[in-house]
């Protein structure tokens, strides 16, 4: 087991002015804690909390960090508190210990709801102390260095959730050590016969040509000394899953990988680092499309590098990174690099960027209505896409996932951009908007004053910051036009019972119902949530019409036995005046049917379930729903009147779908609540006149023959 001795001398290696007395306060003050407590390997609990201390040492994160990995299952797991913590070290600790613990808490492996919940605290938790994070980062690896003493379950559990959210996550921190280790370590335990096999090609692999490596070293370095250029050079075989990733993208064998060695060279300087570059290419070829300045453009966590891949000894591909000493502490440490040391003094690196600004410009971007679903795509496809650049027509650099399209260009600039974009110009050339735009490319954005987002966009764009602009507008879309049409319906059912449809009835109608305002009850009417009758019953409940002389529902149907209830089918929406058959179904009663209903066809080889029917003589209480399919002109108030007038002629909208909608015309399907056969002739007359009305017809589905409705 590390000592606390072992722990502090480390520390001081790279921090001489450590706090050695709290450090070791802190290993005393947990091992107690802890004592008793035991890990699945059967070694005592507190070699964790050292061991990940230990990782963020190697980090060369500052004390407050160290303490609170030594203390970070103690609030938790032991008798301790948030208050105790507090009063033996300090109020940083503190909150840090019991950020830990809210993250340890996450259930990040249930629903994707809950799970999308859990990234949004997650993020809200990293946005406020990054260590908080770097120390889960820490716990998680170290749990997966020894997963082997756990079930075979939740072996498989913790390794899918290392790969779906920590690897990514420690990626995102330009932490590309541990991303690569986590991700290794996940593979080992979800795939270990394909880990295997890799790992058995290399072995042959290296049988056979020798250490290739050392060999591309020393050729790389002979290179650099005529160049007259002192640098490091770093050379190794790629991991075994990302050499699998590679298999799996590219679809092709060990056999055909090409690129499965990786070198980096470190230079002083960054002139070095194109000096370098500069010999690297004139001794090997280099593979065109693969070459990546990263110095001029850096990513978005402060990743600076030249990338490039050339076709080395034996006609092998490598791939070489350049990059000056401070660049690669930041791509070795990541967000760690803001507590770096140098020759025992805490120093800033110039190429850190702090992570923190990512984060917080995330979170700020989520209202907390959004989606979830639509939050975990967002998540997902900001931490794991690559980046390109492109410049607006000014010369201004943007940065976007590869695969980015115009429409993320001008959602990239603004929101507004976004949402008025019409079409785009990359170099010079007009494109289609869904036109992939590529590394250095010139993107225009057209814009149009009045031009709202589209629906099609959402397949088009790729960021997670265009596609929830996009869904927003859209959803505010819907919603005025949902009020506009709940209000037309609410307006003509309040007049059918003499009544006006005034704020003070809608706001009490809307409590009554359990809604927040009255746009929030008209966009429930106009969506075909609830009905309008529902809201004149909820503010006039004396007002319902009298059954009076209508004929009960339940026995609007002659020819069943004392027993035998009926359902209307919902193929031909069968309504009294129009001759009718029963069709007997086990458990379900009798189902009735249009004689002309196009789903008899298929039960005429049945006939001993047929009943022959008749509808009652009498009035009939307009409780049969029917769909008329219309074509009407799209022009303002035709929807409207339409509504209006089923209004006026005693009916009821229950449901509104459209079903196209064209620059000149809207196709769409109305259910109407009828009484019978004559209703709907004066109905179908009445719409049939209006000049906006291109055609009408009562539509039925056959496919629709399973579902029936209860009449009532």
């Amino acid at each position: 087991m590390i000592t606390s001795d072992d722990l502090i001398a480390l520390v001081r290696s790279y921090n001489p002015k450590t706090n050695a007395k709290m450090l070791a306060d802190a290993f005393v003050y947990g091992a107690a804690m802890h004592e008793g407590q035991f890990r699945h390997s059967g070694e005592p609990y507190f070699t964790h909390p050292v061991a990940v201390a230990y990782i963020l040492a190697e980090q060369q994160m500052d004390d407050a960090t160290l303490i609170t990995a030594l203390l970070h299952d103690t609030i938790e797991d032991t008798g301790t508190t948030y208050a105790e913590v507090e009063k033996r070290f300090s109020k940083e600790i503190a909150e840090l210990v019991d950020g830990v613990t809210k993250l340890t808490n996450l259930q990040l492996n249930s629903s994707e709801t809950k799970q999308a919940e859990n990234f949004r605290k997650l993020f809200m938790a990293t946005s406020r102390d990054l260590r908080v994070t770097l120390v889960k980062l820490a716990d998680r690896l170290h749990n997966m260095r020894t997963i082997k003493s756990m079930r075979e379950e939740k072996q498989a559990q913790k390794a899918r959730e290392t790969m779906d959210i920590y690897a990514p996550l420690a990626g995102r921190m330009g932490m590309q050590w541990m991303r690569e280790e986590l991700e290794d370590l996940a593979f080992r335990v979800l795939n270990p016969e394909g880990r295997n096999s890799i790992i058995r090609r290399f072995i042959t692999l290296q049988r056979e040509t020798g250490d290739v490596v050392e060999k591309i070293q020393t050729d790389m370095e002979h290179e650099m000394d005529k160049a007259g250029l002192a640098v490091d050079i770093y050379g190794r075989a790629k991991k075994p899953y990302s050499i699998w990733r590679k298999m799996q993208e590219k679809e092709q064998g060990f056999s055909r990988l090409s690129d499965i060695y990786g070198f980096r060279i470190i230079t002083q300087t960054e002139a070095e680092c194109y000096a370098a570059l500069g010999a690297i290419h004139q001794r090997w070829f280099a593979v065109p499309g693969r070459f990546k300045d990263y110095i001029s453009q850096p990513k978005s966590n402060g990743y600076r590098s030249l990338h490039t891949t050339v076709s080395g000894r034996d006609g092998k591909r490598v791939e070489v990174q350049i990059r000056t000493v401070e660049m690669h502490e930041v791509a070795e440490a990541g967000v760690a690099a803001h507590w770096s040391y140098r020759e025992g003094v805490r120093v800033e690196n110039r190429f850190a960027v702090d992570p923190a600004r990512w984060i917080a410009q995330l979170t700020e971007r989520l209202d907390e209505d959004h989606d979830h679903g639509e939050f975990l795509d967002m998540v997902k496809l900001e931490m794991y896409q690559d980046q390109v650049f492109c410049f607006t027509p000014k010369g201004d650099v943007i940065k976007l996932p590869r695969g980015a399209t115009p429409i993320d260009f001008a959602y990239a600039i603004h929101t507004r951009i976004g949402a008025a974009c019409v079409g785009a110009k990359i170099d010079g050339l007009r494109v289609p908007l869904w036109t992939r735009v590529k590394n250095g490319q010139s993107v225009e954005v057209i814009t149009a004053e009045g031009q709202t987002p589209q629906a099609t966009w959402i397949d088009i764009a790729v960021t997670g910051r265009a596609k929830t602009a996009i869904r927003k507008a859209l959803r505010e879309e819907d919603r005025e036009r949902f009020i506009r049409l709940g209000r037309e319906l609410v307006r003509v059912s309040f007049e059918n019972v003499g009544k006006n449809p005034t704020d003070k009835a809608l706001k009490t109608a809307g409590k009554s119902l359990g809604l927040g305002n009255v746009d929030d009850l008209l966009e429930r009417v106009g969506a075909a949530e609830i009905t309008s009758r529902e809201v004149v019953t909820a503010v006039y409940p004396g007002l319902a019409k009298s059954a009076g002389n209508e004929i009960d529902a339940r026995r609007a149907v002659i020819g069943l036995a004392a027993d035998q209830t009926h359902r209307r089918a919902q193929c031909c929406q069968p309504i009294p005046g129009e001759r009718i058959v029963g069709i007997t179904y086990r458990g379900q009663g009798v189902v009735v049917h249009a004689i002309d209903c196009d789903v008899l066809a298929t039960l005429e080889d049945q006939p001993e379930r047929w009943i022959d029917l008749n509808w009652q003589e009498g009035t009939h209480s307009a409780d049969n729903t029917i769909t008329l399919e219309m074509t009407i002109t799209n022009d303002a108030g035709v929807l409207g009147r339409i509504c209006t007038m089923i209004g006026e002629n005693d009916a009821n909208i229950s449901d509104l779908q459209f079903i196209d909608r064209k620059p000149d015309y809207y196709r769409l399907l109305i259910e109407v609540d009828l009484r019978d056969i004559e209703h709907m002739h004066i109905i179908m007359t009445a719409l049939e006149a209006d000049s906006n009305v291109a055609s009408i017809q009562r539509h039925r589905d056959p496919d629709r023959a399973g579902q029936v409705q209860r009449q009532s």
